[in-house]
């Protein structure tokens, strides 16, 4: 699946968009503006009445990369209130080595503890882990077991969710990274945000995104009664 990068900053709002805008506001956001409902939800995997709130994104993607640590804050100053996962878009289809390697350090339950790792590997060192032999040897590098990183590496599960991970992301209608997608019905990014608002100001493009996602926990949440 070749996705193009969503960046937070865009020019001219798309013309589908214009009318909406004058009356959108990311505090109020709007369906059309500064989000879309996707017309079939997707099941959550939250429990109870956490909002389940996943992240979209690529192990290369810049824009992702950018909005990182704004989003590790957004997260963790939801606390309790969210259940936030992350599914790696298969830039290059079933073979995607980047998705490959997220899956098989979520299948290690190390996602969390080295996802800024990766991050930092792509975007700082400017190291390219565009095969299972990178990957392999990134692992190594950052001190997990070989043996148990290629365990997990060509597990059937983890081999399994790579070939049915570019169906779960068309399941969504995700066409872009980052994205955000709200309890399985409200998709939303910087992008979307930016075209919604195009009058905006650039640097208040990802502040904006944020305070679109926290109306959209709060309607997630009234929605489920809390």
């Amino acid at each position: 699946m070749m996705l193009k990068h969503i960046v937070i900053a865009l020019g001219t709002a798309a013309a589908v968009f214009a009318a909406a805008s004058a009356s959108a506001s990311p505090a109020v956001p709007r369906d059309g503006a500064e989000y879309r409902l996707l017309s079939s939800p997707v099941q959550v995997q939250a429990q109870g009445k956490k909002v389940e709130v996943i992240e979209f994104f690529m192990y290369h993607c810049p824009a992702c990369n950018m909005l990182e640590p704004g989003l590790a804050e957004w997260v963790k100053k939801q606390g309790d209130a969210i259940s936030f996962r992350r599914i790696h878009v298969p830039h290059n289809g079933a073979a995607d080595p980047e998705a490959h390697l997220f899956l098989t350090l979520e299948a290690l339950k190390l996602d969390e503890s080295l996802h800024a790792k990766v991050l930092n590997t792509w975007h700082v060192e400017r190291k390219r882990l565009k095969s299972d032999e990178d990957n392999v040897e990134w692992a190594v590098k950052n001190g997990l077991d070989k043996t148990q990183f290629l365990a997990a590496y060509n597990s059937f599960g983890v081999l399994t969710r790579l070939r049915n991970l570019e169906k779960l992301v068309g399941s969504y209608r995700v066409d872009g990274t980052p994205t955000l997608v709200i309890n399985g019905r409200y998709l939303t990014s910087p992008s979307i945000v930016a075209e919604g608002n195009p009058n905006m100001p650039r640097p208040s493009v990802e502040a904006a995104a944020f305070q679109v996602m926290d109306a959209l926990v709060l309607k997630a949440q009234q929605e489920l009664g809390k």
